[in-house]
């Protein structure tokens, strides 16, 4: 099963020295004994640096230092904290997985699924994956995707893979596109109807006590890009299609928003009366859903398309929303 940290240590007698390999190559000393090492606090991973007792090549090193092929670490004998047993969701979770290689997993994320744990969640589909599949040695997310929000999710199973990706979210490399479908309360403008309307408004991060709170338009923010095309228009709800050159948080959401056309079923930034209305037609979920996704691939480059259809609950409101349409 699954597991959290437990009061109870198990002892690791056994010095161990590991080769880094090409595909580990390239990240902090400190980051690879985090991961090497699950459930020993990072205060004292530094502890056992300042001490000599972790080794790269029998040389004292420091957190910072980048590994390099070849490299040989020594990992000393440490007690690893007993992991207690996850509680799964009552419905359980098994991920539905969209595509998979060596080097990447797509899966079909489920509304109402934590992308990971924390504030407040144990459990998330980074977990569920890691309990599914004790045996894999790298598991890590290469984006996120609200709670709310389902659909396509990438996991990177290579460190290389992680950051071939990684540059191409940052535009570093060709990159790549996400589209997603959105209920948005309103008619669409008539101007833009034949043509996509490009939303460009800066966003900030409101915070209170360390937390994140909400996110604000703010012409001091971080830039945000997502470009909306209408694909159906209801009485009093339009469709669309949002494909986003940005990655920040709730932009598709706030953005909605700020057009003053908020997203069917979102409790944070939609319209109360809205919501109400939506629920009348069967809605009983934020309607956004990660579609597409396209990027290329981290072993050779090539170009790769995956889709995740609309899910059942999501079709069966726009059905409901066509019979009443006139």
């Amino acid at each position: 099963m699954n597991s959290a940290p437990s009061d109870k240590p198990t002892p690791n007698n056994a010095v161990r020295l590991v080769e880094i390999s090409a595909d580990e190559a390239g990240q902090r000393l400190d980051n690879f004994l985090l991961r090497e090492l699950k459930g020993v606090p990072r205060s004292h991973i530094y502890k056992l640096l300042r001490r000599g007792e972790v080794r790269v090549n029998k040389g004292r090193c420091k957190p910072l230092r980048k590994l390099q092929a070849g490299d040989v670490v020594r990992l000393p004998p440490v007690r690893i904290a007993e992991r207690a047993e996850v509680v799964l969701p009552k419905e359980g979770f098994t991920p539905e997985i969209v595509f998979e290689d060596d080097r990447l997993l797509a899966i079909n994320k489920p509304a109402g699924v934590a992308v990971h744990g924390g504030s407040g969640q144990s459990f998330g589909v980074i977990e569920a994956l890691r309990l599914n599949r004790p045996e894999a040695r790298f598991l890590e997310l290469v984006h996120r995707l609200d709670r709310e929000t389902s659909g396509l999710l990438l996991i990177a199973k290579r460190r290389s893979a992680l950051r071939n990706l990684h540059e191409q979210l940052r535009g570093e490399a060709k990159p790549v596109n996400k589209q997603y479908s959105a209920l948005l309360a309103g008619d669409w403008p008539a101007e833009w109807r034949k043509q996509p309307r490009d939303v460009k408004l800066s966003l900030r991060k409101e915070t209170v006590r360390d937390r994140e709170r909400k996110v604000l338009l703010d012409p001091q923010g971080q830039s945000a890009h997502s470009r909306f095309t209408l694909l159906k228009a209801y009485n009093g709800a339009s469709l669309v299609n949002v494909q986003i050159f940005t990655g920040r948080t709730h932009q598709i959401r706030v953005h909605s928003k700020g057009i003053g056309q908020p997203i069917a079923g979102d409790s944070k930034y939609g319209s109360t009366a809205f919501n109400l209305a939506m629920q009348d037609q069967g809605l009983r979920r934020m309607f956004l859903h990660a579609r597409q996704l396209e990027f290329s691939h981290p072993a050779d480059g090539r170009r790769i398309t995956i889709e995740a259809p609309l899910p059942a609950e999501l079709q069966t409101v726009l059905n409901t929303l066509e019979s009443t349409h006139s």
